[in-house]
């Protein structure tokens, strides 16, 4: 659905997890897939080729021989992969379960990869070993262009809802003395799952949270932070910047009291390392950041 998806058989490696070598075996001893062809030729392959290889990929490694896979209809493969007991599914299974959710738009199938994730790593692992991993696979998916924006858009809201139910409900419990964060994306920033986690992490670390959300206008800051007085001010900017760019933006923090401390998630603002106050504190990326708490 969506783009019509044609993959090199490197890049169905790279999607699956599978070598190519192996592939080219499974097409020429079984007739696992058959690629199709461009009216000059050239072999490719569609998300029906990307899903199947995923399925077959998830009852092989959990014990099933390929030479009774491939036996089996496409849609007997995914019956079996919907059978698998939560005991048995490893990490790469889960993985492809999600990979599976987004190119169906399948909501259901979603929540039951999610949730035997949650299962068997608890959900901070889930989010580290199973989530950041899976987009950063949908990165690939974009340079290739066999990507819907609907199925990004899916993806990342299915997660997004999952990351505020579990800031909801939250049970650290979080005194009135704690040091308090603000935290917010500035303009133009719309990426918010990281630090909906930070969000998370933080709360159960017992600090207490203020979240503005996306795309704050720096302009607002001085009234938000007359309003809020909070200890540590938290933004992350996942957007390239122009070393003027760097300027322009750190300029705009620059009335933020001494007392106050400023963390910055930008990898280009780390790499450019400017004289900062000694209050500021500069991440290459939200995970460095969230080490700092």
């Amino acid at each position: 659905m969506g783009v019509v998806a044609k993959y090199s058989i490197k890049e169905l490696e790279v999607l699956t997890g599978i070598r190519a070598a192996t592939l080219r075996m499974w097409e020429k001893r079984y007739g696992i897939i058959k690629p199709l062809r461009t009216q000059t030729n050239i072999r490719y392959y569609g998300n029906e080729h990307l899903k199947l290889l995923l399925n077959v990929n998830i009852l092989n490694r959990n014990g099933i021989k390929i030479s009774h896979i491939a036996k089996m209809s496409s849609i007997e493969i995914a019956e079996k992969v919907k059978d698998l007991s939560f005991v048995k599914t490893g990490d790469d299974d889960l993985f492809d379960g999600l990979m599976l959710s987004m190119i169906d738009l399948d909501e259901t199938l979603f929540h039951q990869a999610f949730y035997k994730a949650v299962a068997r790593l608890g959900f901070e692992d889930t989010i580290n070993r199973i989530i950041f991993p899976f987009f950063s696979r949908i990165g690939i998916m974009w340079q290739v262009d066999t990507i819907n924006p609907a199925q990004e858009h899916f993806i990342s809201n299915m997660v997004r809802q999952k990351l505020i139910a579990a800031i909801d409900n939250a049970t650290t419990k979080i005194s009135a003395s704690a040091k308090k964060v603000l935290m917010f994306l500035p303009e133009n920033e719309l990426h918010e799952l990281g630090m909906l986690f930070l969000n998370y992490l933080l709360k159960n670390k017992g600090y207490r949270t203020i979240y503005l959300g996306q795309a704050v206008p720096l302009t607002d800051l001085a009234k938000i932070l007359e309003i809020s007085d909070p200890d540590i001010l938290v933004t992350n900017a996942s957007n390239s910047m122009s070393i003027g760019d760097v300027t322009t933006f750190l300029n705009k923090f620059k009335f933020v009291p001494a007392s106050k401390k400023v963390f910055i998630s930008n990898a280009a603002i780390y790499e450019e390392q400017p004289e900062l106050p000694s209050n500021f504190k500069i991440f290459e990326n939200l995970k460095g950041l969230a080490a700092e708490f």
